[in-house]
Parts: C-alpha cells; structure tokens; sequence
C-alpha cells in the first residue's frame, strides 16, 4: 500500500477525513523527516509505515483529547474510561467540577491555543496542525536540530499561526505563563513531573494531555486533576494508547 493511501485508511479508522492538500502536506513532511533523519537522527523511526503509523497516527489521536475538552466538538469517543475507575474520585464531584467555569466548554477550534511540550520532530503538534489549521500551535523544544526541522517544515508548508520555541518547558518565560488553552506531549514525562512542569503555563481550568501505554492506571492512582483517561488503540496497528487528561 502506498504511504498516502495508508495515512487515508488509518485517518478513515479514527473518522477523519483528509483532502488532497493535506494529504500532500503529511507526504512532504515524511519526506523531509526522512531526509533530515539521515543527517540529524530526528527519529528511530525509518520506514514510511512506520511513520505514518507510529508518527502521524499517534499525533492525530491527540484530537480526540482536544475534541473531549471542547464543548460539542468530540467525535464518536468510545472505551472512554471514568477518572475514578483509577484515583478513587466519586462521578458527583467530576461532575460538579466540569459544570463550573470551564472556558474550554465554550471555544471553537479556531479560538483554542495548544502548546506542544518537548515537540521533538514536530509529534503531536504538527500532525494536528494539519488536520486543525484553525488551531493556534506552539512547539516547544529545546534541541537546536529539532527546531531547525520544524521551522523548515512550517515555512515548507506555509502554515501560518504555528510557533517554535527553542526552550526547556520548565524555562519557558513568565510571558507565557497561563498563557495555553491545552498543554499535549508525547514526550516520556512521568505523570507528575509532566503536571508539576507544564502547569504554571495553562489557563486555569485548562487541560493537559500526555499518552501512556499498558500500565496508566497504576501511574495516575491518586492523582486528584485527573479528568479523564481515554483508552484508544493505535489505527493500523491496534497498540493501546492511554490518553490522560488533567484538567488545571
């Protein structure tokens, strides 16, 4: 199967459809990753199917985290796992919670600023950019290679309101604190650390979503700003992806 077909059926998989242009947009960047890759290392991935699978995929699951946290815009989610399967956290006080002020319930994609903490190559950030262009993205990552990538591939494929910063997350400064609607990672934090380091920057009431495999529960077991876990499995490949919300 070619790569465009193979990115097509695993989008189809998740009930996301794709055009031409952003069809061409995901082909451009698994030729600019592989191309940079050789020189760079930018990923231990190699082979397009991987890629596209374990790159692109993966990224593109992080929409229906986003979707979850605004209002009406979530696309048939199933295997959505209450909090309180795994942190002891009765459904009334959830409840409660979600029904106070909670901006995010009211925004359009169009109005939400997302953050990419520790972006690497660009995973999630850009995947989601090019399925949701309306979405304002900020990539964050501190190696000098990896942001050399990413504003390559922005001015490649002329994405407009999307940013790098070439910084630690935990140095990022006070001008953006509190400053994102939704903090994303694929980066190997620990829960915790990932709450502890990336909370000074959201809005209040906002999200922070970062994937776990096998094993999540145990890992978020008490952890009272845990809204959500969201079991997926990987398109194409059926691996599980836990998709762990923290509402700030």
């Amino acid at each position: 199967m070619t790569p465009d077909k193979l990115l097509i059926k695993g989008l189809t998989e998740l009930g996301l459809s794709c055009t031409d242009v952003q069809t061409d947009a995901f082909m451009t960047l698994l030729s600019e990753l592989k191309k940079w890759n050789k020189a760079y290392n930018l990923t231990a991935l190699k082979t397009d199917d991987d890629i596209i699978i374990k790159h692109f995929l993966d990224s593109v699951l992080y929409l229906k985290a986003i979707g979850e946290s605004v209002k009406g815009q979530i696309n048939n989610i199933e295997n959505v796992i209450p909090a309180e399967a795994g942190i002891q956290r009765s459904s009334s006080l959830l409840d409660s919670r979600l029904r106070g002020n909670d901006h995010l319930e009211y925004l359009q994609y169009s109005q939400l600023s997302i953050a990419d903490a520790g972006s690497g190559a660009g995973f999630p950030g850009i995947p989601i950019k090019i399925i949701r262009p309306e979405i304002k993205i900020t990539l964050i990552e501190s190696s000098r290679k990896k942001t050399a990538f990413l504003r390559h591939i922005i001015r490649l494929l002329k994405l407009e309101n999307i940013s790098v910063l070439e910084q630690r997350v935990e140095n990022l400064g006070a001008e953006y604190r509190k400053a994102f609607d939704i903090i994303v990672s694929r980066a190997t934090f620990k829960v915790t650390d990932f709450l502890k380091t990336a909370y000074p920057y959201v809005k209040d009431n906002g999200r922070l979503v970062l994937s776990k495999g096998p094993g999540a529960l145990e890992e978020i077991e008490g952890i009272e700003a845990v809204q959500k876990i969201m079991k997926l499995k990987l398109p194409l490949a059926g691996d599980e992806r836990n998709l762990i919300i923290l509402k700030c």
